[in-house]
């Protein structure tokens, strides 16, 4: 038999993890270079909706664009992403995603998402809050020459969790 203290006390802790958001990726623009028909972007699709993390994806055909929104109780893995476009036998042209601000601490230009550090190259003077889109600049999600001129600013490397260090700018 449940009390009404056990009750008061269950509707309280669902009430604070139910209400607080999490900082999360919401969802990207995904530019994969190759396609070149239908059935390459049925497969790339195909391939991305394996991720356990994605809820849906909406390929753009002529932009080669996936538009993916993302579960809000997963973190999302770009690697995984990169990973699964490679697989399917194409490449990651650009990746810019929307990360919500709202309850993240930025610190040193660099931010925590997943266990991941996201180290902001540029940009990072401006105000982040609310649903920022920020472009991935590493290699392997932007092109040679947009990787060499924002990871060229790079003077130190932000502080690490256990994760990966992701690259971004905020254009």
């Amino acid at each position: 038999m449940i009390t009404m203290k056990t009750l008061k006390i269950f509707i309280l802790l669902l009430v604070l993890t139910t209400g607080i958001a999490k900082a999360q990726f919401t969802k990207a623009e995904l530019q994969v270079s190759g396609l070149t028909c239908a059935l390459c972007a049925k497969a790339t699709e195909k391939s991305l909706r394996t991720l356990p993390f994605i809820t849906d994806i909406k390929p753009d055909l002529i932009r080669n664009i996936f538009v993916i929104t993302f579960k809000g109780d997963q973190p999302v893995n770009f690697d995984q992403i990169s990973k699964k476009v490679q697989e399917a036998g194409f490449f990651v042209n650009s990746l810019k995603a929307t990360f919500d601000f709202d309850k993240v601490k930025v610190a040193n230009s660099a931010f925590s998402y997943g266990g991941d550090t996201f180290q902001v190259v540029s940009g990072g003077d401006k105000q982040l809050s609310g649903p920022v889109p920020v472009t991935i600049v590493d290699k392997g999600f932007a092109p040679r020459s947009v990787s060499k001129k924002y990871l060229g600013q790079v003077n130190a490397e932000a502080p690490t969790n256990s994760g990966r260090v992701y690259h971004v700018a905020i254009i």
